[in-house]
């Protein structure tokens, strides 16, 4: 692929988002076909499996679903475009999080035939926390039971009143064969969805009427961007608006984040083109998203970098890869300056310097070396040893830390043991890469039974993970069932005096502190508060206190689950000149908590989840009395397009294994369902009981 030389108001960086099966995939190999990138169009379930450019994954392949997030690169209309394509599945959901975080804009794909689904609006949520403007595309219009409007109405009254289309689909179902392009009032047809190329003309008679009123809304959205437009619009009407007025002003409302433009078709089709345009078009240069701001980690003053290679490099590492043929792949995104091969970086979140192997232009899993990068472009960097997700790369004598991506706690776990000796040492390894590759992946050791843990969002995230060890590690595991990641937390207030006190010949030991435990406002982590006057506990004591009571609280107080949620506040205690040491006040901590806890009203909390359920109505009665039987509150019941019911519950996550199975023997095949983690919930007392007892077991 011949590299050009492109200027930063002509970069794209944009990411695909959707529900799963939606068609994300299906439509970057469309763009990917109609930007000559690719010979012919691959496919997510074809003859020959999944084809796919994006999905090159193994598991991706044989499951005809994205895992990982692909980045891919084309050009269209002297636009340079970076594309990822994300995961529709809510398991891998991170994949979405990390991919928005360094993205200017997203096409949201929507299956026609099934309108906004439950992981639509998840995505939606996460583009609107990064404030990422973003084009709509309603895909498979052209199948049974596709259609274009009522999708578009489920967009108004589940995502947003703000959504307008700029193309109106000629036909229905089987019969679709173009657009009506609403800005310049000309139609785009195609005879066969392959054709090479759109045929421009008039508007069919029969949509003129249509076409008109819902430009007139287009106008009248566009208008509000620009006064003098507005004016002029007032005084003189629509006419008065030139076809570049109207594209200049749709583009700054797009570009402020709450107003989307709406086309469809089919994503394998000659129609993708029109999407390429809107995204030429309409979504965000680098320059357009302006400045991006950091904190010098020297001083934690705030700072800021413009889109400019002449500015100091700045660039945030946003996910790990591991290839096979060059080890471990960073992919980056640079912010300002340029990030050149072999070239030297500062590790802001490390404090460390590393040396830049190779830059290469990721195409999917293919690479192409490159000399180097510049402000507002993304690539992968090999060579680069301590450097994880959410670090920021930056140059030498220039430092500044950009906001790291927060991804949420796994709630799911498994315990995992190599099946012989030699799986132990290859288990290791495994584990380590895989939990450097993905943020929402943890492993840690069960200090009561030895056993590996490994946590993840789903039973599926999970499954896949042993997947890949067993494919790319050639490691042999036993899994052990899917276990609940518990929390205990306390309700009520209470104060405790920790006092260790040894004299055993010789120096003593001597610890004496009173402290005080109460829930945090937020419900969440671990609160220190010093209210210490005086001396009477020294200041070099304290922080051992801390780390004591700290320690403690994660292991647990009623059922060995890690605690949140509590401040501990040390306000008064005694020392001897002696006899005090650092050790004699950690254990004095740790005292503080055993004896203060169990008075503070503990309790355990369990992972609750939102679970969102699709089915034909004849279903709908089985589905929320099973939901009733796993202890789900039933928020909401919604009618969908075609006849179909959304069921909107919550229910603990303990009673949520093997449900996507359950949920489609028990309607034939034909409901679905997402679950999210949304909070933890107190445990009720009978199920609390059962759950102390058999830890105690």
């Amino acid at each position: 692929m011949a590299v050009k030389n492109v200027p930063l108001k002509d970069y794209r960086n944009i990411g695909i988002i959707a529900h799963i099966d939606a068609g994300k995939t299906t439509t970057t190999e469309g763009i990917l076909y109609r930007t000559g990138i690719n010979h012919k169009i691959g496919e997510v379930r074809g003859a020959d499996g999944d084809s796919a450019t994006t999905d090159w994954m193994a598991q991706e392949k044989e499951r005809g679903i994205t895992i990982t997030s692909a980045a891919v690169t084309c050009f269209w209309n002297e636009c340079k475009i970076n594309i990822i394509d994300t995961p529709g599945h809510i398991d891998f959901t991170a994949e979405v999080e990390r991919s928005l975080r360094v993205l200017d804009g997203a096409v949201v794909v929507f299956d026609g035939k099934m309108g906004v689904e439950a992981q639509t609006e998840t995505v939606w949520r996460q583009a609107n926390k990064y404030g990422v403007p973003r084009i709509c595309f309603i895909n498979k219009i052209n199948q049974i039971g596709g259609d274009y409007y009522k999708s578009l109405e489920t967009i108004h009254s589940r995502l947003s009143k703000h959504a307008l289309p700029v193309h109106l689909p000629i036909g229905f179902e089987k019969e679709i064969n173009g657009v009506v392009d609403l800005i310049e009032m000309k139609a785009y047809t195609y005879k066969e969805y392959t054709d090479k190329a759109l045929v421009a003309g008039d508007i069919p008679a029969d949509m003129e009427e249509k076409a008109k009123n819902a430009r007139s809304l287009l106008v009248e959205a566009a208008v509000e961007a620009d006064d003098e437009l507005f004016e002029r619009y007032l005084d003189k009407g629509e006419d008065s608006i030139s076809v570049e007025e109207l594209k200049s002003a749709l583009r700054k409302r797009v570009l402020d984040g709450d107003f989307y433009l709406v086309t469809g078709g089919d994503g394998r089709g000659v129609i993708v083109e029109k999407v390429l345009d809107l995204v030429a078009d309409f979504l965000p240069s680098p320059l357009d998203v302006g400045s991006i701001k950091g904190t010098n980690p020297k001083t934690g003053d705030a700072m800021e970098r413009h889109a400019d290679v002449k500015e100091p490099m700045s660039a945030l590492a946003f996910k790990i890869a591991t290839d096979p043929f060059v080890g471990r792949l960073i992919f980056v995104r640079v912010y300002s300056g340029e990030l050149k091969s072999g070239s030297y970086v500062f590790n802001a979140a490390t404090g460390e310097k590393e040396r830049v192997g190779r830059v290469v232009r990721m195409h999917a899993d293919k690479r192409e070396e490159i000399d180097g990068i510049g402000a507002g472009d993304i690539a992968a960097v090999v060579g680069l040893k301590n450097t994880f997700t959410g670090h920021t790369l930056c140059d030498m004598a220039n430092p500044i830390t950009l906001e790291s991506i927060s991804f949420p706690e796994p709630p799911v776990s498994i315990a995992v043991e190599p099946k012989t000796k030699a799986d132990q040492e290859k288990m290791g390894i495994a584990l380590q890469r895989l939990a450097e590759e993905d943020p929402t992946f943890r492993i840690h050791t069960d200090e009561e039974t030895n056993q590996t843990i490994m946590s993840g969002m789903g039973e599926l995230h999970l499954d896949i993970l042993v997947d890949r060890m067993k494919r790319e590690f050639n490691v042999e595991a036993n899994i052990g069932e899917p276990q609940v990641a518990f929390r205990e937390t306390i309700r009520g207030t209470a104060q405790a005096q920790g006092k260790h006190a040894k004299q055993s010949g010789g120096r003593g030991q001597y610890g004496d502190v009173w402290v005080r435990f109460e829930p945090t406002e937020s419900g969440e982590g671990f609160e220190w508060g010093d209210e210490i006057k005086g001396g009477v506990v020294p200041q070099e004591y304290r922080a051992a206190v801390e780390k004591g009571i700290k320690d403690t609280l994660a292991g647990g107080v009623i059922a060995g689950y890690p605690m949140i949620g509590v401040k501990a506040t040390l306000y008064d205690g005694s020392y001897h000149d002696v006899d005090s040491s650092e050790l004699a006040f950690n254990l004095a901590g740790v005292l503080s908590v055993k004896e203060g806890i169990p008075k503070a009203q503990p309790v355990l909390l369990e992972p609750v989840m939102r679970v969102e359920v699709t089915t034909p109505e004849e279903f709908m009665g089985d589905v929320i009395g099973d939901l009733n039987s796993r202890r789900g509150r039933i928020e909401a019941m919604e009618d969908l397009q075609g006849g179909a019911k959304l069921v909107k519950a919550m229910v603990p996550l303990a009673s949520m294994f093997g449900y996507t199975n359950d949920v489609r023997s028990m309607s034939q095949g034909r409901a679905a369902s997402t679950m999210e983690l949304e909070a933890y919930e107190e445990v009720p007392p009978n199920v609390a009981q059962e759950i102390i007892e058999k830890r105690k077991k």
